[in-house]
């Protein structure tokens, strides 16, 4: 597996930019199906949702707990330089499938560039172990077009975690859907990860090595955002579009799907990947 040449920015607890976390993002790792264990005593499978609804079935009664989502991502970036790239920018926002991107000009909010917060629906709580977290009650807009270069989704996020357990259960407790813990170092070295879904979209949580805890001063500071992995609809026109600012494409982890990532020269503060579409039964979802 290729290395990413340079990474692009500082890590948000001040220490360096660990090459094994960029590449889980170009590994494109996101419920691989190999040793992985789904939600059990250790990572219950119940969600804290305060009034939930109930239906009974001959036996039993479900809760019926609504999906969490996301409205809104903000990044500390320059939306000229995503158009650039082929991306639909109006009114200083990108809407990527439901999803808005908002931006924020990073010489007047203070504070590290990259996906710097987001707005989820449906949580009981904004704790999710430091990852800076808004509850928003939007309704879920239409799916935006296709961009002019063939994106059409968010595949996954990626954030780091010192102490993946603590994260884990502090996720859950607000209302996140735990799917996967992957219990085996990945192709980029981190140790372990997991799985929340949130609508079509996917959060991928990774335990950050001990190389960058150490870096870090120890386990205490939180959870924070990594990067992004976009799905398009034809990979290799992209890369067409996107020559000298895309890397090869190449294999992902997951079978049947292909990845690039998007080079510094692009200019972005975001780490960003893009993957070719999930193949139907091919992979854990």
């Amino acid at each position: 597996m290729a290395r990413i040449a340079v990474l692009r920015r500082s890590l948000s607890c001040g220490c360096a930019p660990s090459a094994a976390l960029a590449l889980l993002l170009v590994a494109g790792v996101a419920f691989t199906p190999v040793r992985f264990i789904a939600p059990d005593a250790r990572y219950p499978a119940e969600r804290a949702f305060s009034g939930a609804k109930k239906v009974s079935n001959s036996t039993e009664a479900h809760p019926i707990m609504p999906a969490t989502t996301i409205d809104q991502l903000m990044l500390a970036d320059d939306p000229a330089r995503w158009a650039a790239l082929g991306f639909d920018i109006h009114d200083g926002c990108c809407q990527i499938g439901s999803v808005v991107l908002g931006f924020l000009d990073p010489q007047d909010t203070p504070g590290p560039p990259g996906i710097r917060a987001w707005s989820l629906r449906e949580l009981v709580s904004e704790n999710l172990d430091g990852l800076p977290t808004t509850i928003s009650h939007k309704p879920i807009p239409q799916p935006a077009p296709v961009h002019p270069n063939g994106v059409v989704a968010i595949d996954h996020i990626v954030a780091a975690s010192p102490e993946l357990d603590r994260s884990v259960a502090a996720m859950q407790a607000a209302g996140l859907d735990l799917r996967r813990v992957r219990e085996e170092p990945t192709p980029g070295g981190a140790p372990r990860q997991a799985f929340f879904r949130l609508g079509h979209e996917i959060l991928e949580l990774i335990q950050e090595p001990a190389e960058v805890i150490e870096r870090a001063g120890g386990h205490d500071h939180p959870v924070r955002f990594w990067g992004l992995a976009l799905q398009v609809e034809d990979l290799d026109r992209c890369a067409e579009l996107l020559e000298g600012n895309i890397s090869e494409v190449r294999k992902a982890v997951q079978p049947g799907r292909r990845i690039a990532s998007v080079r510094r020269s692009a200019g972005l503060a975001v780490p960003l990947a893009l993957m070719s579409a999930a193949v139907r039964g091919a992979g854990e979802q």
